[in-house]
């Protein structure tokens, strides 16, 4: 359900949390600037959606759509966190 372009998005996204959480030089410099809350909230992010990949992957568990769906459904209530502790940017004129 909701705006498919988003959900495709999500999607993709929770691809990205087969591997194991980890912050790459080139993260660390982006991040640079951004409030403490954030970061944590990335960061935890990254923990907790690949630690439930790992938990609803496997042998006998759940297929991989299936999974990906709702790493992706998860991410979005990540997403939203995260947007309700940073004021929007201002609109370029």
């Amino acid at each position: 359900m909701g705006n498919g372009y988003a959900r495709r998005a999500l999607v993709e996204a929770a691809h990205h949390y087969r591997v194991s959480a980890r912050i790459s030089p080139h993260l660390q410099k982006r991040q640079e600037g951004l409030p403490r809350a954030v970061t944590d909230a990335a960061w935890e992010a990254q923990r907790r959606l690949h630690h439930r990949y790992k938990q609803l992957s496997g042998p006998g568990r759940k297929k991989a759509p299936v999974v990906l769906a709702a790493l992706a459904r998860e991410l979005s209530g990540f997403v939203w966190a995260i947007a309700r502790q940073v004021p929007p940017h201002p609109r370029p004129r």
